[in-house]
């Protein structure tokens, strides 16, 4: 789309974003979804020994499973086919957000002496100026990130028919989904603050801001690593398709690769399998090697953020578009992207404070 309607060399950048926020997405997703599983060996090591009780579990087993599973996974051809995948991936997300809110409620209900305000963590109580700004650039990136799809929006939109047009299916899919999600986020966040108030867990089903029901807690979990095991697919399609395409044009003559083997409904291909299975050992050796990944994936939101959700697209709509310079719309949009790269600069510095404070008490496979 950029290079079509951009022109020059912008396409070249769009693509280096694009691909950097997939494969980093990927390898943050099997951080997360072995967190959500050793979630639930402790909650139930918790519930039987007691709150207090040493429950340590290495993440690497979890890790390993997460691979083995995208392995098999990966084999499905195309992004056409994961439709079924998407559906699970979604019921799960409803699901786990759902047990959070519902938590949340239950604990407010109840009666507790959370401790809240309008800005949060007290300076010199809970913490230092310096850590409080960090933590509110950091805060503002997930916020911004939290929205953004465009990196697989084209491509998804791509598996749509022609009828009706796919620009009105995925206005309406786009308006529909940022709607809902948004609903559940300001729930999560509002509801979450007012039950666990300045001592929230950053994640309150992962983070024990919960211990009973414990059984609950675990379906939640398990509906997360359900999520994750469909969003990977989602995410890393567009990496196997960029490598294949490419390799298809390179060697077009090659059975390895390019010729279909059947099994049943199922397809197999040589190169297909080779490959997208070193991939995904790929992704799950750096989960291992660097477990703090989310703080890496944070910061190539930043970068990716500004570029592929904000600049590009505007760009795109006004050249499309024909709007004249320094019409209202005209001088609307590039307010809109001078603010969000502001945005995107901060929620960067605050990545990198926290990567180097990760780096500092980081031993690797330990």
């Amino acid at each position: 789309m950029v290079k079509n309607i951009l022109g020059g060399r912008k396409y070249l950048f769009c693509g280096l974003a694009q691909f950097a926020n997939l494969i980093g997405t990927g390898i943050g997703y099997t951080v997360t979804a072995s967190i959500s599983m050793v979630a639930v060996i402790r909650s139930n090591c918790f519930h039987k020994y007691g709150h207090e009780a040493k429950c340590h579990t290495s993440n690497y087993p979890y890790m390993t499973i997460f691979a083995v599973i995208q392995i098999l996974l990966s084999q499905i051809p195309d992004f056409q086919e994961l439709s079924g995948l998407s559906i699970i991936a979604a019921v799960m997300s409803f699901g786990y957000s759902s047990i959070g809110i519902g938590l949340s409620i239950a604990k407010i209900a109840g009666g507790n002496d959370a401790k809240t305000s309008l800005t949060g963590l007290i300076v010199g109580e809970d913490v230092t100026s310096q850590e409080k700004l960090w933590n509110t650039f950091q805060a503002i990136g997930n916020i911004a990130f939290a929205y953004a799809f465009s990196q697989v929006l084209v491509e998804i939109q791509d598996t749509l028919k022609s009828s009706p047009p796919e620009n009105q299916a995925m206005k309406k899919a786009t308006l529909a989904g940022c709607s809902i999600t948004s609903l559940f986020y300001m729930l999560c966040g509002l509801l979450g603050y007012a039950a666990f108030g300045n001592k929230a867990p950053g994640n309150f089903l992962t983070g024990f801001g919960f211990y009973e029901p414990y059984w609950l807690v675990d379906i939640g979990n398990v509906f997360v690593f359900v999520h994750l095991v469909g969003a990977y697919q989602v995410f890393t399609q567009p990496v196997f398709q960029l490598v294949e395409t490419w390799v298809a044009k390179r060697w077009p003559e090659s059975n390895f690769m390019g010729k279909e083997y059947r099994v049943g409904k199922f397809r197999f291909n040589g190169f297909r399998m080779i490959w997208r299975t070193v991939y995904v050992i790929f992704t799950a050796v750096v989960a291992m090697i660097l477990p703090f990944f989310n703080s890496i994936v944070g910061l190539l939101g930043a970068i990716s953020f500004f570029p592929l959700t904000v600049y590009f697209p505007t760009e795109m709509y006004l050249v499309q578009a024909k709007v004249p310079k320094f019409s209202l719309v005209w001088i609307g949009v590039k307010i809109l992207s001078g603010f969000c790269l502001i945005v995107t600069l901060v929620a960067a510095a605050g990545s990198i404070q926290g990567i180097i404070a990760d780096l500092k008490i980081y031993e690797p496979f330990k």
